[in-house]
């Protein structure tokens, strides 16, 4: 569409003005509610291209108002920015805060009215704001909660697919696994080479019981459980970790195997009995990165840290076949050029290719044989690509442009998989930054402005025309993770998309809350169904026409399955699954949780591990009935 008459062309976001070139990219959609409603969408009229990283936010302050026409009103104050993680799990409240009804005020003041938005008309108001942090995206959660704090309950489950941004905790033990050491090296190019032929290290297997042959303590989880409650199919507990803690990033169910990565190793699991499927495979250094997603033929991609000294990289890559634990290819990232290394890299999954994007550029390879297949690299007069998003045949590229420059802003690009093609390209408009992608195939994003301390959900067509925006007057609370190195487009969990509509949870704390169903057409509410449960609920997947949606396990009760008819009149949850109250507790305690519906069974695993030995910690546990 075009801009609104007598308004001059925008540029698009990208690094504020006010902050150097060279810094990191700001967190994004985090967990916690945005706190201010929308502004107007950041799509406009395409500017010159330079390029830049990304800048952190500066501190919450009350916004600055449009820089160019339409003013609009000035937006309410952010307030006090979210603690930080220091020693310990984060102990600040939960994900969700205080709740406000629609018109009302809440913590930090609904505006009275939106300013217009980038096609004409302002936004009316519909089923909540989708209220999800500006800058900076600090996690609202204490360890766990993937839906707020209860008074008293402990450590609570949050819902994030595992990412390395969790390396920031540090939390006590003392307990070192002894593994073997690399070199410090880096700057090869990559080269692809076979890798050994899965044989495993010595490493502690688990078994179909439940405990590893490294001793830990038989449990039955299913002691006490009462009629109508499912049972715990299996446990694993978690594997030695460093008294800081340690990642334990990604999640993978196939038919077969339910796959889990903690520190240094990958361990593979029968899904439905939890026998010791294959490995574990262990690796010289941590994991420090990998796919959230899978191949068609069920392969993924980790990568591990170079050494450990202050100088390590993410640089190595490992393929690995889920189904049969085979190690495929190993290959070494390059750096790209300057403040373009490969200190830290995303991994991204595209039908059959990998990409690997490091700060400013991406290198994709087939990820069957780990084959290079094109670099993207900086394009047009600055703009660098920063971070991609993928799907099952579909790969979304975010650029950062014209850093330091009057005409700042980002580009949103959908490339061929295959070849690098760009099919094309939207710049989004001035002062706007690309933090999230909702869903890769339908297009969904969630952008930033941090001068106005607004946000922004769009979504476009398949040709890349703007579509629609979400028109909302509350709060909604995807959980999505910190992205302090990078960007993070696919670090979102709470959150499902199908081809018409998009499924977001309300914010709410230690209550009840709602999951809104939001048209793609014209961004407006179509229906809305309220937890079963005195807890919330979020959603995981559309399957079979229903919404599939989890329920947090309360004191006196465990976490629910249930699933809501996305048509039709009635939008009333069924209960595929409660989970047993006797171990509501434990399942409270995941930090970082992974969670996954597939063949009639829950899975949740930790995506962070304490290093602390004396708490028994679980790494993964599976439900059915």
């Amino acid at each position: 569409m075009t801009q609104p008459p007598n308004q001059p062309p925008q540029g698009g976001p990208g690094a504020p003005q006010d902050q150097p070139p060279g810094d990191q990219p700001p967190p994004g959609g985090g967990f916690g509610p945005p706190q201010q409603p929308p502004a107007h969408s950041g799509f406009g009229a395409p500017q010159a291209t330079p390029g830049a990283t990304p800048v952190p936010p500066p501190p919450a302050q009350p916004p600055v108002g449009p820089a160019q026409p339409p003013v609009g009103p000035a937006q309410p104050p952010v307030g006090p920015p979210q603690p930080q993680p220091g020693y310990g799990y984060p102990q600040q409240p939960g994900p969700y805060g205080a709740s406000a009804a629609p018109g009302a005020q809440g913590p930090y003041g609904y505006p009275q009215q939106q300013p217009p938005g980038p096609y004409g008309a302002a936004p009316q108001p519909g089923y909540g704001y989708a209220h999800q942090p500006p800058y900076p995206a600090a996690p609202a959660t204490v360890p766990g909660a993937p839906f707020g704090n209860r008074p008293g309950a402990g450590k609570k489950t949050a819902l994030i697919i595992g990412a390395a941004v969790a390396a920031l905790l540090v939390v006590g033990g003392v307990t070192v696994f002894a593994v073997t050491s690399g070199g410090d090296g880096g700057g090869k190019k990559p080269v692809a080479q076979q890798s050994d032929d899965g044989k495993r290290s010595a490493s502690p297997s688990a078994t179909a019981s439940g405990q590893s042959a490294a001793g830990d303590d038989p449990e039955d989880l299913n002691q006490g459980r009462q009629a109508g409650e499912a049972k715990v199919l299996w446990y694993k507990s978690a594997p030695d970790a460093p008294g800081s803690g340690a990642d334990a990033p990604g999640m993978w169910i196939t038919g077969k195997t339910a796959v889990k990565a903690a520190y240094k190793q990958v361990f593979a699991f029968g899904a439905a009995d939890g026998a010791a499927a294959w490995g574990p495979i262990t690796f010289p250094q941590k994991i420090c990165a990998a796919t959230s997603g899978q191949s068609a033929d069920g392969k993924i991609v980790v990568a591990y840290m170079n050494g450990s000294g202050d100088r390590a990289k993410c640089n190595q890559l490992q393929q690995i076949d889920l189904d049969t634990g085979a190690k495929g290819w190993h290959g070494e990232v390059a750096d790209g050029g300057l403040f373009d290394s490969a200190l830290n890299v995303e991994l991204t999954v595209s039908g059959k290719v990998l990409m690997v994007g490091r700060s400013q550029s991406g290198t994709a390879y087939d990820i069957g044989s780990g084959k290079k297949l094109y670099d993207k690299e900086k394009y047009g007069a600055a703009c660098f690509p920063t971070a991609f998003a993928g799907g099952t045949d579909r790969l979304v590229q975010v650029a950062s442009c014209a850093a330091g420059t009057d005409r700042e802003h980002d580009e949103i690009s959908d490339l061929d998989p295959a070849t690098g093609r760009v099919k094309w390209t939207q710049p989004v408009k001035k002062g706007w930054q690309v933090a999230r992608t909702y869903s890769v195939d339908p297009l969904v994003v969630y952008l930033t402005n941090r001068d106005k301390k607004a946000w922004n959900i769009s979504t476009f067509t398949k040709d890349g025309k703007f579509r629609s925006e979400v028109k909302a007057d509350e709060k909604f609370a995807p959980r999505c993770g910190w992205a302090i190195l990078e960007r993070d487009l696919q670090g979102c969990q709470g959150v499902a998309v199908d081809a018409d509509t998009l499924y977001l949870p309300t914010d709410a704390t230690g209550s009840a809350n709602e999951i809104v169903a939001i048209s793609l057409a014209d961004g407006k509410a179509k229906w809305r169904a309220k937890s079963p449960a005195a807890e919330p609920m979020a959603p995981m997947k559309v399957e079979g026409g229903k919404l599939i949606a989890y329920v947090q396990p309360s004191y006196d009760a465990g976490g629910q399955v249930v699933s809501i008819p996305v048509t039709g009149s009635s939008h009333q949850s069924t209960r595929l699954l409660r989970n047993p109250r006797g171990t509501a507790a434990i399942e409270d305690t995941f930090y970082d949780g992974a969670i996954a519906w597939s063949g009639g069974r829950f899975y949740i695993s930790a995506g962070r591990l304490s290093g602390n030995d004396d708490s028994k910690e679980k790494l993964m546990m599976a439900f059915g009935n």
